[in-house]
């Protein structure tokens, strides 16, 4: 398959936008699958964890490849819950352009910009969708002017609606200037074309002249043929749109109704259109690792392998199946690999395609595809693999902390083996959820992004992994900080083994603003002292700031300073220094006001106007902050922050005020130090 024949692309929006819903479609028509897979019948062929299935929403990045006009298109479908943000951050990593669905009736939604703005960090060129046509409330020119407002992009609308809500028929396709409808008998599969009715002719037009004029202000090609005052081809329009697309300035938007079978197939063209191939992104960044610069990565069959794990999951029968971008050469069954950040040697046993959670052996993954490779037990999401020979190291991915823990203890000791097994494999698999022993009572605390997150994974481990545990309540994970700036001296002595050790410094630690995280600074040059005494320094320092002060939770946002140190090559060791700058920290933290930090969240909710009051007066009950509202046609956003601690529990007391029908999402925000309530 030659790369400019290939598509990378990932399906981004809010909950409940339509993405499965549309990918399915997609499948359909382009004949992967041989039925449409609903969501709301738990059958959607991309949700095939028994956890999405019975709840009806995307949980796991599902990834699939299909044919079209003799393209190849690998699609990752990612969720749309704010919880699983981090599914959909590494599949974006790796992507080479998206498609970004919205609500015809909600427009733009909370999730929708955080989506937004992780394509925004990886400079992921954009097509849009406007989906629902056909419900009651659904407007297309507001959702585009939303589009404008809250994503800061110049969306231009390809297509317009033939009717609304009910009514909804097809679509004008402005750019071959036709009406397509669609025919339910064959579920949509066969178009129905023909000429823009008079009556529809001046809107049609005046919105083609609105794509002109967005493509005039990006194109010398298209201005030309404007002022000149001649006809301006489809085939011309296309190609500079492609363009102003590849180079984000322009925001194509297409419309739909996925449910009732309208709209997908010229979406798909869309992509095939306007979506970059593989070798017509940017070169990804690398850093070499021996000369410690950056390198850029060209994408090319022809080159050295190298690619990016970017999700691991787990399989009963062939372990670890990893997901592998090729950014650069060709990986075959059989190869040995280098895992560059592990410096380890593994052996490719075999490599798939995969379709949902089905796969079909491949002969080889070269550059620009995504595959899944079978036989790398030490790699984890994040790894870097490709050749001996050429060692870099692709960007490692950031993820955000978890900030919700429950404990889980087996019911049996003899369930005990099993139960860390399966928080192994779910450990590796997803880099949001964390799992730690309280030493005070032995219990395993297991950590995820919200509610929801954790909820799933302790399902998970008792009905997937069939793990007998009890669970205890939701519990927020809080920090600790410094409230001011101290020096501290400690002297550590020690015999051991009839060896004295014996270490003496001082530490200066000092809080730091919210965000910038810990800092640690050696501010001693001694040549006369071994850079191993130093490094150990380092790292009592490193061990004393994940334990925490008072309380055991980690510190943040801490910044510590070795100021002096003195050193006797008879006394002086490793272990003498480590232990001793874990004391002089714990003193140092004590003096300096330790602070306990509590997550503060920050929340939208989505109300029926008559309801908005009430939805306003229960977060302010639960310590929340309104920080602006918006009025749209048929709802109110109001967005807020409130301490986690009180948001337990708030969508029962949210339906319960709003009739069920408001909504909300929330999502980590910053750290604050906890009031005292």
């Amino acid at each position: 398959m030659l790369l400019k024949s290939m598509r990378n692309i990932g399906i981004m929006a809010h909950i409940d936008a339509g993405k499965t819903t549309t990918t399915e479609r997609i499948l359909y028509y382009t004949g992967k699958s041989h039925r449409i897979g609903e969501v709301d019948d738990g059958e959607a062929i991309m949700d095939w964890m028994e956890q999405e299935q019975e709840r009806g929403i995307t949980i796991q990045s599902a990834a699939t490849t299909t044919y079209w006009k003799e393209y190849q298109i690998n699609i990752i479908d990612t969720p749309g819950h704010v919880d699983f943000t981090a599914e959909v951050e590494r599949s974006l990593r790796v992507l080479d352009g998206a498609v970004a669905i919205f609500d015809a009736v909600r427009g733009v939604e909370p999730q929708t910009e955080t989506v937004w703005r992780q394509a925004e960090h990886y400079k992921v060129p954009c097509i849009g969708y406007v989906n629902k046509m056909d419900r009651v409330g659904a407007d297309f020119f507001p959702v585009l002017e939303d589009i404008q407002t809250k994503l800061g992009v110049r969306p231009v609308a390809l297509e317009i609606p033939l009717g609304r809500e009910s009514s909804f028929e097809g679509v004008i396709d402005l750019i071959d200037m036709r009406e397509i409808r669609w025919d339910a008998a064959s579920e949509g599969e066969k178009m129905i074309l023909s000429a823009v009715a008079p009556e529809r002719e001046n809107a049609a037009r005046e919105w083609r002249e609105k794509i002109i004029d967005a493509l005039s202000r990006e194109s010398d090609a298209i201005t030309e043929y404007y002022l000149a005052g001649e006809e301006i081809s489809a085939g011309l329009l296309r190609a500079e749109l492609r363009e102003a697309v590849l180079k984000r300035r322009l925001f194509p938007v297409f419309a739909g109704a996925s449910r009732r079978n309208m709209g997908v197939q010229p979406l798909i063209d869309g992509v095939i259109s306007y979506l970059p191939a593989p070798d017509e992104v940017a070169p990804v960044i690398g850093h070499q690792i021996k000369k410690d610069e950056a390198v850029e990565i060209p994408c090319d069959p022809s080159g050295q392998p190298l690619g990016l794990v970017f999700k691991i999951q787990n399989d009963r029968e062939a372990g670890s199946l990893c997901y592998v971008r090729m950014y650069s050469g060709v990986i075959r069954p059989g190869l040995m690999v280098n895992n560059m950040g592990k410096r380890k040697r593994e052996r490719v046993n075999r490599i798939l395609r995969m379709h949902s959670n089905k796969s079909e052996p491949l002969d080889e993954l070269s550059a620009g595809d995504i595959g899944v490779i079978i036989g790398l037990k030490l790699a984890q999401t994040g790894d870097t693999i490709g050749s001996e020979g050429w060692p870099v190291l692709l960007e490692k991915m950031v993820f955000p902390e978890p900030v919700m823990s429950v404990s889980i203890e087996p019911r049996t000791m003899s369930e005990q083996d099993k139960l860390r097994e399966s928080l192994a494999i779910l450990a590796k698999e997803d880099p949001t959820f964390t799992t730690k022993e309280n030493e005070e009572t032995g219990q395993l605390i297991i950590s995820g992004m919200g509610e929801l997150h954790l909820d799933v994974l302790v399902t998970r481990i008792l009905k997937e992994y069939k793990v007998e545990a009890k669970v205890g309540n939701p519990q927020v994970t809080y920090r600790e900080s410094v409230g001011r700036a101290v020096e501290h001296t400690e002297k550590f002595s020690r015999t051991m083994a009839g060896k004295e050790n014996e270490a003496e410094l001082t530490l200066r630690v000092e809080p730091l603003p919210r965000g910038q995280g810990n800092r640690y600074t050696q501010g001693v040059r001694n040549p006369q002292i071994p850079q191993a005494i130093f490094d150990a320094v380092e790292r009592g320092i490193s061990g004393s700031l994940a334990s925490g002060i008072a309380l055991g939770y980690p510190c943040i946002d801490t910044g510590v300073t070795l100021s002096a140190i003195k050193y006797s090559e008879l006394t002086g060791s490793e272990f003498a220094f480590e232990a001793c700058a874990s004391m002089g920290f714990d003193e140092a933290c004590r003096g300096a006001e330790p602070v306990l930090l509590e997550p503060i969240m920050a929340v939208t909710l989505i109300s029926p106007k008559e309801f908005v009051g009430d939805v306003i007066s229960l977060i302010t009950q639960r310590g929340g902050q309104v920080s602006n509202m918006e009025s749209k046609t048929a709802v109110d956003e109001v967005r807020a922050q409130a301490p986690m601690a009180r948001m337990f529990g708030f969508m029962t007391a949210l339906r319960s005020v709003s009739q069920g029908r408001a909504t909300f999402t929330m999502e980590f925000s910053h750290f604050e130090k906890k009031s005292g309530r």
